[in-house]
């Protein structure tokens, strides 16, 4: 199965220079396992949204055309051509700085969204999987071992300054890695997948833009009888070396009164975002706290849903949820001109969200994180970060910083 989807991959690759495929190899129970591959022809449609500008381009036919500076309008409006066409399907991405009201910054080095429509989308079954995710070597080692870069501490230590002063509750703090440069991106995601599969896992290439990805969050579901369900991820600890250190940190994570609390802060905040678009009374959170287990990491995991109401869009549900509030903090704007005082280079397609969106009103988008990341205008990127409370650790969140984008290294490097 994984050797077909392969082949039609690569051969697109070699007719076409906007391929997307999102993988449903690393599937849970929860996210399905199916695959959706797209390779788009001249005559196609897709859409880039370029922050700095606030220019939103059409392309098709060899033509660029300038057609708005909202992305989640226009791609609301290229939508609405196919209403209630289930074969229709929309996939791209909205990097963090997609809404740019918000405190954000442009990339610079490519778009700050990409957006392809597909009509002919080939879907591929995967089998079940039939074991918990096995734990794979991660050099993480004491931190204190950690050598702590001057910036990281003076960032962390500017983050205490605003959670002390009230300005927020918890700060989500990230960097950007530049591994090497000319990477092939079929290649690199395989070697990604093989050892970090994960449930929003996938690659998506649009003229010189590129994402891979191993995410295990969703950012939001849209079904049918438009209920939206999101699945925030605040908490992480490393697997362990042996059983009994694996089931030492599962046990951690799910009882530690700090992972409680960073997961808390930012369920309460998406109850919120959810209140606004959704029906009174809807809103739920039928799982509070659950520990997921993946190949490098054990997460502390939440699902809030809710019904949307009747004037409220598919597009308009995501743009009121981005950016993700496990990507931000809380409370979300306040907590976002801290990022944007605090972190030194532009987020990109990092702690974004991609997927894709259907003519029929559905949609399935995860969050950018566990990625790696091209531009036509620069070479590669990857993030990471975590959550930073008052009760953080700089030594500690700089090693959980280390550890988790240690598989995207590990596939950049090899």
């Amino acid at each position: 199965m994984t050797d077909d989807v392969v082949e039609v991959v690569r051969e697109g690759f070699a007719r076409s220079d906007r391929v997307f495929w999102l993988d449903g190899g690393g599937a849970r129970n929860w996210s399905g396992r199916r695959s959706l591959v797209g390779v788009l022809d001249d005559d196609d449609v897709s859409v880039s949204f370029d922050a700095s500008t606030r220019e939103v381009t059409r392309h098709q036919g060899g033509r660029d055309e300038v057609v708005g500076d909202d992305v989640f309008t226009v791609l609301e409006e290229e939508v609405a051509r196919d209403a209630g066409d289930a074969g229709v399907h929309w996939v791209g991405c909205f990097g963090y700085a997609a809404r740019p009201e918000l405190p954000t910054r442009p990339w610079d080095a490519g778009p700050d969204a990409i957006w392809m429509r597909c009509a002919d989308v080939r879907f591929f079954e995967h089998p079940s999987r039939v074991r918990e995710e096995g734990r794979g070597p991660v050099s993480k080692g004491p931190v204190e071992d950690r050598d702590l870069p001057a910036w990281y501490d003076d960032a962390f230590g500017r983050v205490q300054e605003a959670l002390h002063a009230g300005n927020s509750y918890e700060v989500n703090l990230t960097y950007r890695d530049r591994p090497a440069g000319g990477l092939d991106p079929l290649g690199t995601y395989l070697r990604l997948r093989a050892t970090n599969p994960a449930p929003y896992a996938g690659l998506l290439s649009h003229r010189g833009t590129h994402l891979l990805s191993s995410s295990p969050e969703r950012f939001a579901t849209v079904g049918l009888d438009r209920v939206v369900e999101t699945r925030p991820i605040k908490g992480t600890t490393p697997r362990g070396s042996s059983p009994e250190e694996d089931e030492r940190l599962r046990h951690r994570l799910a009882t530690d009164p700090k992972f409680r609390a960073e997961n808390l802060m930012i369920v309460d905040l998406l109850r919120n975002d959810l209140s606004m678009v959704c029906e009174v009374g809807t809103v739920e959170v039928p799982s509070l706290m659950a520990v997921e287990s993946y190949a490098t990491v054990h997460q502390l995991v939440s699902t809030i849903r809710g019904r949307l109401r009747e004037d409220v869009s598919t597009l308009g549900a995501l743009w009121a949820l981005f950016p993700a509030g496990s990507m931000t903090g809380a409370p979300k704007l306040r907590t976002m001109e801290v990022i944007d005082a605090v972190e030194s280079s532009p987020r990109g397609l990092y702690a974004g969200a991609f997927g894709w969106i259907c003519a029929d009103g559905r949609a399935d988008l995860g969050v950018v994180i566990r990625s790696l990341y091209a531009g036509p205008r620069g070479g590669w990127w990857l993030g990471t970060g975590g959550g930073i409370t008052v009760r953080s650790d700089v030594h500690e969140e700089w090693a959980e910083t280390l550890w988790k984008a240690q598989r995207l290294r590990d596939a950049a490097s090899s």
